[in-house]
């Protein structure tokens, strides 16, 4: 468990470790869900690819900071579907 520390200004910084752990960078968004007990959850958004990304991803050629979740998947590979058939979603 990492202890940080609130700022002035309501900030927290995240360590260097914690963002190499959700596999973001600076300045990269992220979500925050309030959870019961005076608890929050923080995950990466991470942008939905391409759906080239998604095939390189499954034959090693890509390098993928951390494993594609399912939903993340779905996302690509409906976006490229979208784009082959035309449509505008």
């Amino acid at each position: 468990m990492a202890l940080l520390t609130v700022s002035a200004k309501g900030r927290i910084t995240l360590t260097r470790d914690l963002l190499q752990h959700l596999g973001i960078k600076p300045g990269e968004p992220v979500n925050l869900e309030k959870l019961s007990g005076g608890e929050l959850r923080i995950r990466a958004r991470h942008q939905p690819g391409n759906i080239g990304d998604f095939f390189h991803a499954l034959d090693g050629r890509s390098i993928v900071r951390r494993p594609l979740t399912i939903e993340e998947m779905s996302t690509i590979a409906v976006a490229g579907w979208s784009r082959e058939r035309g449509d505008k979603r």
